[in-house]
């Protein structure tokens, strides 16, 4: 019934796809809409639980395969060539927006300082697919929508190893515990970074070479491989993926260039079927169980904690407020954050299902608020269009 639904559902996006890029319609909150009603607290037609294997598997299989194409998104060179402004909000933005979503959970919530931490780094990375009308508009400003894209590019594998951290802490871990997580993120780094170097140097030889047709496989088998051996070896997959991305656009361009279309493709297909499980997981009894103090720390940790800390990191660099304004708005809560959320759910920590509650409550407000916003923002920056329509409206005492 699942693979009914979501193609069902996929189809439906593919129609609407046009009207939603020039609309405040969203494909992504189409998925999650669809979930949320054929749920089975709402309608029972998907029958899904958190602890339903198919949930955790394709939790995993999404998240790996945005890293992995997130990796390749921002390689070394890329990096290098323009970094100052990414480098401000990943270097000083990002643990600043951990720290004030932790502080929130911390005194208004009432969460533990390890559990409080642990929520920070989970809300703490961005998606860009929530504001697509705004970094794929060419009226952006350059240096806005490469700050954007490189920043959610490279915030999800960041924010891991903070996850990772915290949760052990919260669990209570002793110090054999950790030493055995030390070793898988390590594990994960190495066989992220070897792999895709002994592959693109094989492809490189006398021996072997790759066909056209073939081409774009060669990501598929490097990730597959990565994948496969960080399984079997109990290494952090997560760290695997990302560092096995960013070592092939560094070490492999032809590579990267030939996977790219049909990477961001699986990935794109991946992301929107776990958002459509995630939907399902989500009911109106589900909200209601949320305390009035879990609503207004959601509404902060969209509201404050990502304002607070771009405004920081973004003095003296020389961005206008409009544009500083878009980027401190556009820090949605995405795809990442559900299944490190999920990730918590399963580790059984005393606090894990009012945390995962939290983080279910934030993405919502997120998707909702940030993708149904992107095109009236984008528009303030296009130059054919004087005032946005919105504006116009307001002007003229209608409403919205």
């Amino acid at each position: 019934m699942l693979l009914l639904v979501f193609a069902g559902v996929l189809l439906l996006a593919v129609l609407v796809s046009a009207l939603a890029k020039r609309t405040i319609l969203s494909t992504a909150v189409l998925f999650l809409v669809a979930g949320f009603v054929l749920g089975e607290d709402t309608t029972g037609v998907l029958n899904l639980h958190p602890d339903s294997p198919i949930v955790g598997t394709l939790a995993e299989l999404a998240l790996f395969a945005v890293l992995f194409t997130d990796g390749m998104r921002v390689g070394w060179g890329d990096l290098r060539s323009a970094w100052k402004l990414p480098g401000r909000a990943l270097g000083w933005g990002l643990p600043l927006t951990l720290l004030v979503t932790a502080l929130a959970a911390h005194w208004l919530v009432g969460l533990p300082w390890p559990e409080a931490f642990l929520i920070g780094a989970i809300l703490s990375p961005t998606d860009p697919v929530f504001a697509s009308a705004l970094v794929g508009n060419d009226k952006v400003p350059g240096r806005l929508r490469h700050l954007l894209n490189v920043e959610s590019g490279v915030n999800d594998g960041l924010a891991l190893p903070f996850v990772i951290v915290f949760l052990a802490l919260a669990a209570g871990s002793d110090d054999l515990h950790l030493a055995h997580l030390g070793l898988e993120v390590v594990g994960g780094i190495a066989i992220g970074v070897m792999v895709p170097m002994a592959a693109i140097m094989l492809e490189r030889s006398r021996l072997f070479a790759a066909s056209s047709a073939y081409e774009p496989l060669n990501g598929v088998a490097i990730g597959l491989l990565v994948l496969a051996l960080a399984q079997v070896t109990h290494a952090n997959l997560f760290l695997a993926g990302f560092a096995g991305g960013i070592t092939v656009a560094t070490c492999g361009p032809g590579q990267r260039q030939a996977f790219a279309q049909f990477g961001e493709n699986v990935a794109e297909l991946l992301k929107l079927a776990a958002l459509l499980v995630f939907g399902a997981l989500i009911s109106a009894e589900f909200l209601d169980d949320i305390s009035w103090q879990g609503w207004v720390f959601a509404f902060l940790a969209l509201f404050l904690a990502r304002p607070v800390a771009l405004w920081v990191s973004f003095r003296g660099s020389g961005l206008d407020m409009r544009e500083q304004a878009a980027a401190m708005w556009f820090g949605p809560k995405g795809f990442a954050s559900v299944v490190y959320g999920l990730l918590v759910l399963e580790s059984g920590i005393a606090q894990a299902n009012e945390i995962f509650h939290l983080v279910a409550l934030t993405i919502v407000v997120s998707i909702v608020l940030h993708s149904s916003t992107d095109v009236v923002v984008a528009r303030e920056f296009d130059s054919e269009v004087e005032t946005p329509t919105w504006h116009g409206m307001l002007h003229r005492g209608g409403r919205t």
